[in-house]
């Protein structure tokens, strides 16, 4: 991978400048504003992970127009958007070099420091998140964060929602495809106790045909505290509700007649989804040096999706019916310990426990299918448990002001049985406890430039119901995959107003293995070695100019591995993975009542296939516009702009033999430009 000098200078940040944490020795950039009250029993703070983390304030998405709230990331420097475009499934945000096809899902995702990734690592609990709810988004990239085990590949992600405060604020949109949307947040804070609700409805015609969509959420926080002020505890409850046509993937040929088409074989295809939540938070401040913070959960994630994958006609792989019903309990429980000035200690643990059933169904040849009658056979009903324990521990040691060490080991162990609808009974795979040794250190050079690295291991193991993720008779077993990862970088002020990072990293896998439960796919990569450079800059520029942009240079290639026919995989590149994303972007306010945005967001293009002999596909370069408008104290009007140029873009994936023969890549188009206009309220 070459690395010149124009790109290096061309680095970035997505940020705006004002910092969160206006203080030395972390590797943290924020942008907006982000208000964190500290209460009883604050754990370390994500400052601490000593990685390049980026953090957005929720003014910087609450007024967003998006579909699904997985996209806001797309603010976010080095942020690949996986846009599958159909229906519920969406699609998903990823980084680091890790694709968003659903085979390697190596990005932990959280919501209120709550465990939300399905069963297979998909990011679909998202979904349950509306802009106008988010407090902020943290994002820790690498491998060095001790604080979560399963799908902690490559990092993670937490949405974290508004609690306390007194206020009524809402939304109104309408806009393009006919999409109507409202939202409604109200918090309500007296004495020590504090309440949160949220609701939310989105109907949409969608861009292409046969794609309407309709779905809403409802939420709901109740904390009470104590006089002192060192004990808090809280409910989060939440339910959610998608229907969505899904308009299906188009040829090449059927693209170029139309973009907006949805075949006939695709009039069908749809998806019913219900999600739920509830957890319940303690934090206790034992003494002035000791805290104790819990989080006891349960989700629910329920789906019912019909969809036709290509016009092949012999067999029935390509029409199939899969239904979801997963059931996640868990706890985390996190100490921390101020011992002095030098010392502080930090320790947790957890535990997961899944109760899964997977069925999918596969229907015969018609045009559209008919998913109503009897199909030609069921290929999985399974009944499958999936159990996690883990803990860490972790050291912060500051022998001077202006350094800081952090050594941590990270343990995890996994068991489960799976049954078959054959009757084939299998317990999961034996991986032993997973050790991830993890060294953090960040030195402040001076006040305005702090350099830090990091070295650390995360971990692959398979999911799903069958063979191999459970050791089925004969069944080869798996040694889970071992990601090692370095880094380092400096976080700098360029000038005065100004924030910047530069980081350079590096991350290498064991037995890496692509892994689609849903369509029974296990496809060993073998060793494989992600790299890049991520580059970011912001500056205000004075009170009225704020500039920013970001370039993420990066690639994924195997280093040692075969297909199943026996070609060499050795110096190919892992498909769906651009060689570079890039934002860029500024904000102009005019006076108190008037502000403009504009927004560029691109990303290089692709290969589809694991041999990278069917072409590249997959790049775009997207501008975005804004204009807002106050009219009075508590309400605004605003318009935006998406895909301000008209740019046509898709995304693609490599139609092979597995889905019946094609053997040609499958397209789902873009929105080409649309536009918003919102009416914003806050009592």
């Amino acid at each position: 991978m070459r690395f010149t000098s124009a790109s290096i200078a061309a680095f970035t940040a997505l940020f705006t400048p004002e910092i969160f944490a206006d203080q030395t020795g972390n590797s943290t950039i924020t942008l907006g504003e982000v208000n964190i009250t500290q209460k009883a029993g604050v754990a370390l703070s994500t400052e601490n992970v000593l990685t390049s983390v980026d953090v957005m304030g929720g003014d910087q998405v609450e007024d967003k127009n998006v579909m699904n709230s997985w996209q806001l990331l797309g603010q976010m420097p080095g942020i690949q958007l996986t846009e599958t475009g159909q229906g519920a499934e969406s699609g998903k945000a990823t980084f680091r070099a890790f694709n968003g096809e659903g085979y390697i899902n190596g990005i932990k995702t959280l919501i209120d420091g709550v465990p939300s990734n399905v069963n297979s690592g998909n990011q679909r609990f998202i979904d349950m998140i509306f802009p106008l709810e988010i407090d902020y988004i943290e994002v820790v990239r690498g491998t060095n964060d001790p604080r979560y085990g399963l799908h902690n590949i490559g990092g993670n992600i937490n949405f974290a929602t508004r609690q306390g405060g007194n206020y009524v604020d809402s939304r109104l949109t309408y806009g393009s495809f006919d999409t109507r949307e409202v939202q409604l947040a109200i918090g309500h804070e007296e004495g020590n106790i504090a309440q949160n609700y949220f609701l939310a409805k989105q109907d949409s015609n969608g861009y292409r045909d046969h794609s309407e969509s309709n779905k809403y959420a409802l939420g709901g926080k109740w904390f009470v505290s104590n006089d002192e002020q060192d004990f808090r505890v809280g409910l989060i409850a939440r339910l959610y509700h998608h229907q969505a046509e899904e308009s299906g993937f188009l040829t090449r040929e059927q693209m170029r007649d139309s973009r907006t088409q949805s075949p006939a074989k695709n009039a069908n295809d749809s998806d019913d989804r219900d999600m739920k939540h509830l957890s319940l938070h303690t934090d206790w401040q034992l003494n002035d040096d000791l805290n104790l913070s819990s989080k006891l959960y349960y989700n629910s994630y329920n789906d019912d999706r019909t969809i036709t994958f290509t016009d092949y006609q012999s067999g029935n792989a390509p029409r199939q019916r899969r239904q979801w019903d997963e059931q996640q309990t868990g706890v985390l429980s996190n100490l921390t310990w101020r011992a002095n000035d030098l010392l502080t200690l930090d320790g947790g643990i957890n535990y997961e426990e899944q109760d899964n059933s997977y069925r999918r169904l596969r229907y015969n040849y018609s045009v559209p299918t008919d998913f109503d009658v009897a199909p030609a056979r069921v290929q999985n009903d399974d009944q499958y448990t999936l159990r996690n324990i883990g803990g860490y521990v972790q050291a912060v040691i500051q022998p001077i002001e202006s350094l800081k060490i952090i050594p941590a080991m990270r343990v995890d162990k996994f068991s489960g049985n799976t049954e078959l609808q054959n009757g084939v009974k299998a317990s999961l795979q034996d991986y032993g406890w997973i050790r991830q040794p993890k060294l953090s250190v960040v030195y402040s050079l001076t006040p305005e430039i702090d350099l830090y690295a990091n070295w650390g291991r995360t971990f692959q193991i398979l999911t799903g119901s069958t063979a191999p993720a459970y050791v089925t008779q004969g069944q080869v077993s798996f040694d889970p995959s071992i990601n090692t990862g370095k880094e380092v970088g400096v976080k700098f002020r360029p000038f005065e107003g100004a924030q910047a990072r530069v980081a350079v990293w590096q991350q290498d896998a064991t037995d890496e293995v692509a892994n689609m439960p849903s369509t029974g796919t296990t496809v060993g990569l073998g060793e494989t070695r992600r790299r890049g450079v991520d580059m970011q800059i912001t500056a205000q520029l004075n009170e009225q100019w704020t500039v920013w942009a970001s370039h993420a240079i990066q690639e994924a290639k195997v280093v040692k591995a075969y297909t199943a026919t026996g070609q060499s995989l050795s110096g190919k590149e892992v498909f769906s993975t651009p060689r570079y994303i890039s934002n860029v972007g500024v904000d102009y306010r005019y006076n108190d009542d008037w502000k403009f945005g504009l927004q560029g967001r691109a990303q290089g293009s692709y290969y589809i296939d694991e041999l990278n002999e069917q072409g590249k596909y997959g790049g775009f370069v997207l501008m975005d516009a804004s204009i807002s408008y106050r009219m009075t104290s508590t309400t605004s009007v605003d318009l935006q702009v998406k895909n301000l140029l008209d740019r046509e873009y898709e995304y693609v994936w490599y139609d092979n033999f597995f889905w019946g023969g094609d053997d040609q890549p499958m397209f789902s188009p873009a929105p080409g430009r649309s536009a918003f206009v919102s009416l914003n309220m806050k009592l």
